[in-house]
């Protein structure tokens, strides 16, 4: 059995049998699939897809490519995942939200994909935080903060580290297979009993269209249940950016600012509760969703949530006065300028791809898959759908390294927002909830 082998018969639109996806996965975390037979692979899946059997397989075969984790805790075990957006720093908040309800938190999250942000790109931010730990560390930090937020470690499905940063940058972001198995298998090797995925739909997300969305969201609540794990979906609209910033530094700030109560992002904020609501009444830590949405709230309103993000960052590697200092010890860009509106109207429709892309050019996104990214740069203020709009309204502000970068992408964030006479019906961010 060989790479070639089975890269030529993906792609020739044959299925893989179990032995066949387990010999990659190996190959995959042992180094005996190059980086550009990994490329191959991906390409090929994307382009021939896989059928549930093979997806089921995929999945395990990333699992079983490393260790399993294993709990022994006074709580539930929950987690939450996102297929990514612009603007969605919800695990910011979530983390330490679940950990002061009483739950705990293993979250095992990825880098930037495309356009999308990731959140270990996100708390790369905070000068000393360590996305990179041992087990034996994650597991204590766990066991004594409530919540951890870290990368997968060589030893948390290997397999799927591998291809996850060449799918970044061989366009093979998009296919669901991929997506499935990378995100449950990360979930199920971090040994969560508890899982909620937030899959988006709309014109900023992997999955465009609500057909799409709807169809990931059924395999991976279907997988998750097979394996054991308690495990339901939201498909949520990202037909705007979630949060009033995209960028890296920017959207720690912006969750920081939610999390103090210092200044809340609504949309963020309630797409939060909802998330953790679900994940509490499936846990049975709350009655219903009403309660465990309940719990969510009070919890960062009391500020428990914070004082939770506080000792999780200190205890990999960040400021301990961060909580108090967040404003001052967050990265900034060198040069901010405004993008006016040269119309007057309603924002009717945002091209949220685009803006992604804008945050990429910038240099807060990869290229290429060892690009080093500038963490203080991005995009904010960003108006909502719906909003009124007069010839000079602040659109948006972009932070650039410099005036010639800024200046590079004013014309692409005004084209991204669409203004018109009459304003567009209101949505909700919710669209439809699959399993239980």
């Amino acid at each position: 059995m060989d790479a070639q082998a089975i890269i030529g018969k993906k792609r020739d639109g044959l299925s893989l049998n179990i032995d066949e996806i387990n010999w990659f996965c190996n190959g995959l975390a042992s180094g005996q699939v190059s980086d550009a037979q990994a490329g191959a692979f991906a390409m090929a899946i994307t382009i021939n897809d896989m059928n549930n059997n093979e997806l089921t397989a995929l999945t395990e075969g990333m699992l079983k490519s490393g260790s399993t984790l294993k709990w022994d805790l006074p709580g539930p075990v929950l987690d939450k995942h996102s297929t990514g957006g612009v603007g969605d720093c919800v695990s910011l908040l979530l983390a330490p939200a679940l950990a002061a309800c009483g739950a705990f938190v293993p979250m095992v999250s990825g880098r930037g994909l495309g356009y999308t942000g990731g959140t270990l790109d996100k708390l790369d931010a905070i000068t000393g935080y360590k996305t990179q730990v041992s087990t034996v560390n994650f597991k204590k930090v766990v066991k004594e903060v409530g919540c951890a937020i870290v990368s997968a470690s060589n030893e948390i499905a290997p397999a799927d580290k591998r291809l996850y940063a060449i799918r970044d940058v061989t366009g093979t972001v998009e296919n669901i297979a991929l997506i499935s198995s990378s995100i449950l298998s990360k979930k199920l090797a971090s040994g969560v009993e508890g899982l909620i995925l937030d899959i988006k739909s709309g014109s900023g997300a992997v999955m465009p269209n609500l057909k799409a969305a709807t169809s990931l969201a059924k395999r991976m609540v279907e997988i998750g249940q097979q394996s054991g794990c308690s495990t339901s979906a939201f498909i949520t609209n990202m037909d705007q950016p979630l949060a009033s910033s995209a960028g890296n530094a920017l959207e720690v700030m912006t969750a920081m600012n939610c999390l103090t109560m210092h200044k809340v992002d609504s949309r963020l904020f309630k797409l939060t509760v909802s998330l953790g609501g679900s994940l509490l009444k499936n846990a049975k830590i709350s009655r219903s969703v009403k309660d465990g949405e309940k719990m969510i709230r009070d919890s960062i309103e009391s500020g428990l949530a914070v004082e939770k993000f506080g000792k999780m960052v200190c205890a990999l590697g960040g400021p301990g006065n961060f909580i108090d200092r967040y404003r001052d010890l967050l990265p900034e860009a060198a040069t901010i300028v405004e993008v006016k509106s040269q119309s007057a109207g309603y924002v009717s429709q945002i091209d949220v791809k685009r803006l992604g892309m804008v945050v990429v050019s910038l240099g807060g996104g990869r290229r290429q898959q060892d690009d080093k990214l500038d963490l203080s740069v991005g995009l904010d203020q960003f108006l909502p759908l719906g909003e009124k709009v007069s010839v000079g309204s602040v659109l948006a502000r972009v932070h650039g390294r410099d005036e010639d970068a800024v200046l590079n992408v004013i014309n692409i964030v005004r084209q991204a927002y669409n203004i018109s006479e009459a304003a567009p019906e209101k949505t909700e961010s919710i669209i439809k909830r699959i399993g239980k």
